[in-house]
């Protein structure tokens, strides 16, 4: 089934002529709502439905359960939809607001599981931009339905959905399924995202540690901010996939609980991938200070030595710049010669001295 066009919730504020505010027009239901199906022993029903009439053809028939996707729904268009299911209030405004938590919580005989979601994006090697773009997902499980809600621009599940359908004998296993599918497919984006930055990592490591490269600490702090972004998305929902995995008061066959101890432990390895990207930029922090405070050293240095074979002729022309009238060597007929000679002879030592030890 083609997903319906996607429109932002609201029209937005507007104000009259005389600049007073006018109440915010809710757009229709139907527009947060992305995809709705109706799925009987791994098929879905053909036909368009929305959530109401799809939820009472298939408590009708006692058989199948409804998948319904939503991008970022109001208020309005949440609480609609939550009567239609029996959900929470607390986990509606939890999907509205967004900016939470993964997190995994029960109320009677509904799930609700919040994921965090990350995209890798594109940048220059050694560049100040960012790198990682989270979003979220969050899923409702009852025993006859399934409501995602998205939030973010990278977030759709229409590969998932079409994933699924391919898969009748998966589907047939219930709503507990689909969660799966849509935990899975996030924790292997994951691995994905964790693959790239391992390649961001191994390039500022090389750019470390490669003499006369020219490498900014910004960089460094940016990708390690990049990361503890990705740390804070992906490592609370490890307590969630080990109840979900581990815990056999899970409202869903065995079958699932198996899929889903093979999600934990991608996540596991994810988690402490992340975890060892951290400790290395912390150390590649370290390393880049040390190198710049090498470099100012060598810099200074080489001032200092420059300055040494400055200070010799400086000196003898301040001596003879006093302009006393009985000074030895004025009336010497070589005396010019001389004391070139004499400076040249002691910068030159200065200056083998100096080249020796690695001054200049």
């Amino acid at each position: 089934m083609p997903s319906l066009p996607q429109f932002p919730p609201f029209r937005g504020n507007r104000k009259s002529s005389a600049g007073e505010e006018l109440p915010r027009i809710p757009v229709p239901t139907a527009r947060a709502i992305v995809d709705c199906g109706v799925y009987v022993d791994g098929h879905r029903r053909r036909g368009h439905w929305t959530p109401a009439e799809a939820v009472r053809q298939v408590r009708r028939e006692g058989a199948g359960f409804v998948w319904v996707g939503m991008l970022a729904p109001d208020e309005v268009q949440m609480t609609e939809v939550a009567e239609i299911f029996g959900l929470h209030e607390l986990a509606v405004e939890d999907a509205v607001t967004a900016h939470q938590r993964p997190k995994l919580e029960r109320y009677d005989d509904i799930l609700f599981l919040v994921l965090r979601t990350v995209k890798y994006i594109e940048h220059e090697a050694n560049s100040v931009s960012e790198i990682v773009r989270t979003g979220e997902i969050m899923i409702f499980m009852g025993p006859d339905f399934v409501v995602t809600v998205r939030h973010g621009d990278h977030t759709g599940l229409a590969v998932v959905r079409e994933q699924m359908e391919q898969r009748p004998q998966r589907l047939a296993l219930g709503p507990a399924a689909v969660l799966h599918a849509i935990a899975d497919h996030v924790v292997d984006s994951y691995v994905q995202v964790a693959q790239n930055m391992e390649d961001d990592v191994e390039e500022m490591e090389e750019a470390v540690f490669t003499p006369h490269t020219r490498l900014t600490i910004e960089a460094i702090y940016q990708l390690k901010r990049e990361v503890v972004e990705l740390r804070r998305a992906v490592n609370p929902l490890a307590i969630p996939l080990q109840i979900l995995s581990r815990s056999p008061e899970m409202p869903y066959p065995k079958e699932i609980r198996r899929y889903l101890r093979d999600v934990t432990d991608h996540h596991t390895t994810v988690a402490e991938q992340i975890n060892d990207f951290d400790e290395s930029l912390s150390a590649l922090i370290n390393a880049a200070l040390a190198k710049v405070g090498v470099q100012q050293n060598t810099d200074m240095r080489k001032i200092s030595a420059w300055a040494a074979l400055a200070a010799v002729p400086t000196m003898i022309a301040g001596i003879y710049g006093m302009n006393f009238e009985h000074m030895p060597e004025l009336k010497w007929t070589y005396g010019y010669l001389l004391v070139w000679i004499l400076i040249l002879v002691i910068v030159g030592a200065l200056f083998v001295t100096l080249r020796r030890n690695k001054w200049l």
